[in-house]
């Protein structure tokens, strides 16, 4: 079964806070970028779905953007006026949470404590603390980068709008998985709820999947802070993209990923190590046992068991580091080597470490790697480490087995 997944891509700026206030977060880009909002949007847009492919992230099946489906959003505020539960003021289309009885039960929130400790808003005409905006009138003084035209004025969409109406669209009206970071959970999940559940009158999500922060050093990633780091930073340190794929996935999803330059490091180095395990596929021997004590169809069944167990990736990746330990040490019998690289193809279809892409070396350094080991033989140190050096130089490091036989692998 091939699940249908849909990720829409925020391209209409929605204003600062979650009490929708302050100035549009696009608006204010595009003035400090000296660009249109719809530049900005497009740049940091494109940019996104380039990193998707930089880490080896499948592309979804549909990825909308909010500014391409202006009319479903409006379609879905139409619902909700005809059910009864929106009123205009002076600064737009508001929800009124009121309306709907189960507000707030996702989140476990205390509607009462809210009601009492709420402080002047920014708005006074809103009827509760709680009351999100469907739809902002553009400002009668100016002309915004992006507005639309709607039955209640010119304006543009709220946050949550967009992600209801676009998953419905896609997915219908109610939807088997939503993910998101647990950050969403107090207000953007619960206002989706709330508005998804009054327009259709059905549960709006089976299952939530909600994600962990990544810390750095020890703290949340915020720009007052200036510790977000890019895709760019980790490879202008040597880093490969997988190997900070692979770190993120040491930890379960739901809790805080630690990120840290040493543990990234930590990281990079047991890939290369799976990376050598997958390199034995070309450096095979008919005479050995290949004593493993597991078959390919084992592993398989084993990790998609554990995945299955609400994703638990900081165990999967232990059955393939004991796997791939084991190999190492039995070596890899020539008859075995296609059911080896099925196996490494369904383990990159699982974790996008690109395994079973690993390179076999040429026919020099192979050579090179013989010349070694005949100089190891004839206990010429100072021949061994010259060509042990040369094939470093070349980005081949080299490990000599426990049987006497040279593991090489690819720095």
């Amino acid at each position: 079964l091939q699940p249908k997944w849909v990720m829409n891509i925020t391209d209409v700026g929605h204003l600062v806070s979650d009490a929708d206030e302050g100035e549009d977060k696009l608006e204010k880009g595009a003035k400090r970028e000296g660009k249109t909002a719809w530049d900005v949007a497009t740049f940091y847009s494109d940019y996104f779905v380039r990193g998707l492919e930089r880490l080896n992230i499948s592309r979804p099946h549909y990825l909308p953007k909010a500014t391409e489906h202006i009319e479903e959003q409006i379609a879905l505020i139409k619902q909700l006026e005809d059910g009864g539960f929106t009123y205009v003021i002076n600064d737009g289309v508001y929800y009124d949470t009121s309306k709907f009885p189960n507000y707030g039960k996702f989140a476990q929130l205390d509607l009462d404590e809210q009601q009492a400790g709420a402080r002047v808003e920014y708005n006074p005409e809103k009827r509760n603390p709680t009351d999100f905006a469907l739809w902002k009138f553009s400002p009668k003084d100016k002309t915004r980068d992006m507005e639309w035209d709607s039955p209640w004025g010119k304006g543009f969409p709220g946050w949550h709008i967009e992600c209801s109406a676009m998953s419905m669209k896609y997915l219908g009206e109610t939807l088997d998985i939503h993910s998101g970071g647990i950050d969403h959970i107090p207000v953007h999940h619960t206002n989706e709820i709330a508005q998804s559940e009054a327009a259709t009158g059905k549960p709006f999500a089976n299952y939530w999947m909600h994600a962990n922060h990544i810390t750095v050093n020890g703290e949340k990633v915020s720009k007052s802070l200036g510790n977000g780091i890019t895709l760019e930073d980790i490879e202008a340190k040597s880093f490969n993209l997988e190997a900070f794929r692979l770190h993120v996935l040491e930890s379960h999803y739901r809790s805080q990923s630690k990120f840290s330059w040493e543990s990234l490091e930590a990281a990079q180095n047991r890939l290369q190590h799976w990376q050598a395990a997958a390199a034995l596929r070309y450096q095979t021997d008919s005479n050995t046992s290949g004593g493993t004590t597991f078959t390919a169809a084992e592993v398989q069944t084993h990790l998609v068991d554990l995945l299955a167990d609400d994703l638990n990736t900081p165990r999967a990746l232990l059955l393939l580091s004991s796997i791939f330990n084991q190999l190492e040490s039995t070596g890899l019998n020539r008859s075995h080597v296609a059911e080896f690289e099925g196996l490494l193809a369904f383990i990159d279809t699982l974790f996008g470490l690109s395994l079973s892409q690993v390179q076999n070396i040429t026919e020099a350094q192979k050579q090179l790697i013989q010349s070694r080991e005949q100089a190891r033989r004839a206990k010429d140190w100072s021949k061994s480490d010259e060509l042990r050096d040369t094939l470093l130089a070349q980005g081949l490091g080299l490990r000599d087995s426990d049987s006497g036989a040279t593991i090489w692998f690819r720095l």
